[in-house]
C-alpha cells in the first residue's frame, strides 16, 4: 500500500499509525514506503505532526513518533498517554462520506437483529482505551497502558448527537472491551435509561463478569437499555491452553455467565483461538463440546501471533516465524492456517476444527453451508437462543 501511495505521490510524506507503527517500528520503516511512524495514541501527535510539517519545522520536535534519520530509526519522547478519554471531542462525521459509514458499519453487525439488515443505520462509538487482560496471543495500541473508559455522560452525549444528525438506530461498540466492572456497567446502563434515548447496540465484557443470579438485575437493565448481544471469548475450554494464553478465566465461568444471559434472553457471541502449541484432537474436540453446551456458534480462528504480542516473540525464538517481513506480508484472516505450532499436521489440524465446526453447526441448527463453517458471513446465535427457550 505504501508503494502505491509512494508511485501515485512521489513528494508526499506518508504517516503511518495505530498497532503496526506502534508495535513494528523498525520493521515498517526499514521495509515500507512509510516515512513516520505514530506511536500510540495520535488525538494529540498528528496534529502536531502536520503543523511541524506544514510550517516546516523538524519533525524531531514532536514526541511519540518515529523516522529514518541518516539510515536509522529515530524515536523521539515517549507522549504521555491522554488521562481523562471522556474530555476528547466527539468525531466529526461530516468530513467523511458519512453515510459509506453507515453502510460498513451495517454489514458488520452480528444477528440478531430487530429489523431488516437493510433498516439498520449504525455507526461506531468507542467506550474506553485498551483491556484490563493481558493474553499472550493478542496486540493493541493501548498494550502495558492503564485501561481508561469514558464517563457515561460522554457517551451517551455522543450517542444522543449521533442519533439525531444521522437518524441512527444501531450503536457499534467497537471496544477492546467495554465492560470491565459491574459497576461501570450498570452506570451506563441506568444512563441510557434514563436520557430516553431508543437504539440497540451490541458490547464486550470479559466472560467473568457475571457470576450469580444477582447479577440478572443488570443483565436484564442491559436488555431493557437495548443491548442485542454481549460478547466475551471462551477461546478454548483447556485450562492448560487457557493458562498458557495468560486467559484469567476458566470454562466454567465462561458457561456461568452464559447461563444468565440465556436466562435473561440475551444472546452471546464468543471466539475461539485454535492452534496454540498444547493443542490437540482432544482439545479441540472439548472446545467445540463447551460451545454446543452453552448453545453458542464460535467465531474461530487460527492462532495468528500478532506483532507486539507474547506469542509472536515465541514464534520467532522457536523458529515458527524465520521471516518476519514475509510472515507479516501473508498474515491475512486468522480463518486460514498461516503457522502451525502443534504437533498436528495442516490438514490434520483444519480437518479436526472444520469437524468441530460441522458438528455445532448440525447439533445447534444454525444452517451455514460448508463453505461458510469458519468463514461466517455474520456471527450467529443458536436458533431460539434468543427466546423463550432459555427462560
Amino acid at each position: 500500500m505504501t508503494a502505491k501511495l509512494r508511485n501515485a505521490h512521489p513528494s508526499v510524506k506518508i504517516i503511518v499509525g495505530n498497532s503496526v507503527a506502534t508495535s513494528i517500528v523498525e520493521t515498517l520503516l526499514t521495509k515500507t514506503e512509510a516515512d513516520i511512524a505514530v506511536i500510540g495514541e495520535g488525538d494529540i501527535t498528528v496534529p502536531e505532526l502536520l503543523r511541524a510539517i506544514e510550517t516546516g519545522v523538524s519533525v524531531s520536535t514532536v514526541s511519540g513518533i518515529a523516522f529514518v534519520s541518516d539510515g536509522k530509526v529515530v524515536r523521539t519522547e515517549a507522549r504521555s498517554v491522554i488521562q481523562n478519554i471522556s474530555e476528547l471531542p466527539y468525531i466529526d462525521f461530516e468530513i467523511f462520506n458519512v453515510e459509506k459509514y453507515i453502510s460498513g458499519s451495517r454489514d458488520n453487525i452480528a444477528e440478531p437483529i430487530p429489523f431488516p439488515r437493510a433498516q439498520v443505520r449504525a455507526l461506531p462509538v468507542n467506550t474506553a482505551r485498551g483491556c484490563v487482560a493481558n493474553c499472550g496471543f493478542c496486540y493493541h495500541v493501548f498494550k502495558g497502558v492503564p485501561y481508561r473508559w469514558r464517563s457515561p455522560e460522554s457517551i451517551i452525549g455522543e450517542i444522543g448527537d449521533l442519533i439525531n444528525k444521522y437518524k441512527l438506530n444501531y450503536i457499534c461498540f467497537w471496544d477492546e472491551l467495554t465492560f470491565f466492572s459491574k459497576k461501570h456497567t450498570l452506570e451506563f446502563v441506568e444512563g441510557i435509561l434514563k436520557s430516553g434515548l431508543k437504539f440497540h447496540w451490541a458490547a464486550n465484557c470479559r466472560a467473568d463478569l457475571f457470576s450469580n443470579e444477582a447479577d440478572l438485575e443488570i443483565i436484564e437493565k442491559m436488555k431493557l437499555a437495548g443491548c442485542m448481544k454481549i460478547g466475551y471469548s471462551l477461546e478454548s475450554s483447556d485450562e492448560r491452553i487457557l493458562r498458557a494464553m495468560n486467559k484469567n478465566i476458566t470454562a466454567e465461568q465462561f458457561s456461568l455467565q452464559t447461563k444468565l444471559f440465556h436466562k435473561a434472553g440475551m444472546s452471546v457471541d464468543t471466539s475461539l483461538v485454535l492452534g496454540y502449541p498444547d493443542e490437540t484432537p482432544e482439545t479441540i474436540r472439548n472446545t467445540f463440546e463447551c460451545c454446543i453446551q452453552n448453545g453458542i456458534y464460535p467465531s474461530s480462528g487460527y492462532l495468528l501471533p500478532q506483532p507486539g504480542s507474547a506469542m509472536y516473540l515465541y514464534a520467532i525464538k522457536k523458529g515458527f516465524i524465520t521471516d518476519e517481513e514475509d510472515y507479516l506480508l501473508k498474515m491475512g484472516d486468522r480463518q486460514d492456517l498461516r503457522l502451525n505450532m502443534t504437533s498436528m499436521s495442516d490438514e490434520e489440524f483444519e480437518h479436526h476444527v472444520i469437524e468441530g465446526l460441522r458438528k455445532c453447526n448440525e447439533s445447534l441448527g444454525i444452517g451455514l453451508k460448508e463453505e461458510n463453517l469458519i468463514k461466517t458471513l455474520h456471527p450467529r446465535s443458536a436458533k431460539g437462543s434468543n427466546d423463550s427457550k432459555w427462560n
